[in-house]
């Protein structure tokens, strides 16, 4: 039987759009799939969950700045490759895809070494470290965003494609009712939903629990505050705060009427699918490459988002914003058909085809 590897991981933004892939790859060609994770995050709970088997390795992180722990983490990258090398080796996976995330450049080296094809994909507007590292061991490179084919290394642009983001099938398909009965919400309940990304955002937690008497006078705050993170406002009827969101998420992303964000890759491709308007608080400042800013700045050239960053994220822009759109409903409808036009792409088919066309044969 076939054998197609998956790796990739650190944040649910480098594991749930591979497993949309895995979901395709499953409807369309019966095959045996594993996924090489870091040993120690999250990625074995969240591959595992979904049926997927599961193989951790050491791993460590590539850092743009001086820290000692560069140095230990050369020791655990290199016992990552030999891990990898050795699991490939002895499964013998007739591709391995990469979802990005530093835990997915040991098995890509690995892969090479051993004259396995690698497949990867890049989520942000601008390509990442990882990515950048994992180039050379590539036979095809899928991106996101047309433009982040120019920011590659001319060599590398002729292997690439712009596909847009994998999405879980079940963003196609939300429910609104269902997302209401969920929240305990009658139709009539102007929904602001509220997402830090599946670890959540401290700086967006803050902004909300100080605009929040203004915001809820035109909308039920549904939050995702992130697992480790508290919030200052207690649950009450017009504030219904969650950890983390999990099945029930595209259902209530298609009962919001506003999303209020960060701009992670996950976060802005799930909201156009679901043709929501956003309000990105992207992630900005020193420890950060700057990804969500140019992620949010893309979606608000193309008219799906506005854009508070630096000192424009402040609870009194945040409430005029939200204030201004809850009372224009042509920008906002004007807003949704430009968030659906981007997240109309079904990129987790696209990719899946292309890999069972590899493996069949076919030319890359």
């Amino acid at each position: 039987m076939t054998t197609i590897a998956f790796t990739g991981g650190g944040t649910g933004g480098h594991i749930y759009p591979g497993l949309a892939i895995v979901r395709e790859l499953q409807k369309q060609y019966p095959c045996r799939i594993i996924w090489i994770g870091n040993r120690d995050g999250m990625d074995r709970t969240i591959v595992e969950e979904a049926g997927i088997e599961f193989f951790g390795i050491p791993t460590g992180k590539f850092r743009r700045y001086f820290s000692l722990k560069n140095v230990t983490d050369i020791f655990n990258i290199a016992g990552g490759f030999f891990a990898a090398r050795h699991i490939l080796s002895t499964i013998k996976p007739d591709l391995l895809f990469s979802k990005g995330g530093f835990v997915s450049v040991p098995p890509c080296a690995a892969a090479a070494s051993l004259g396995i094809p690698v497949f990867s994909h890049e989520s942000d507007y601008t390509p990442g470290l990882a990515t950048k590292l994992n180039l050379p061991f590539s036979k095809r490179i899928f991106t996101a965003y047309a433009d982040t084919i120019d920011m590659l290394k001319p060599q590398y642009r002729s292997k690439a494609q712009a596909v847009g983001n994998p999405v879980r099938q079940a963003f196609y398909e939300g429910n609104a009712d269902l997302g209401r009965k969920f929240l305990g919400l009658d139709p009539k309940s102007r929904i602001l939903l509220v997402l830090g990304g599946s670890q959540g955002a401290r700086q967006v937690n803050e902004l909300v629990a100080r605009a929040f008497p203004e915001l809820a006078k035109q909308y039920v705050v549904v939050h995702q505050t992130g697992p480790n993170l508290e919030t200052a406002l207690s649950p009450s009827d017009r504030y219904k705060p969650f950890p983390y969101i999990k099945d029930e998420l595209p259902h209530v992303l298609a009962a919001a009427e506003l999303v209020v964000g960060r701009s992670g890759a996950g976060t802005v491709w799930e909201a156009a699918t679901a043709g929501k308007p956003m309000i990105l608080i992207p992630l900005a400042g020193s420890g950060t490459r700057g990804d969500q800013v140019v992620n949010a700045r893309f979606f608000q050239k193309a008219g799906a988002a506005e854009v508070l960053v630096g000192s424009d994220a402040s609870p009194e822009t945040l409430i005029a914003l939200v204030q201004e759109l809850a009372q224009n409903d042509k920008k906002r409808q004007f807003m949704a058909e430009a968030a659906k036009a981007i997240g109309s792409t079904i990129a987790s088919q696209l990719i899946a085809e292309q890999i069972i066309n590899h493996i069949r044969g076919g030319s890359i």
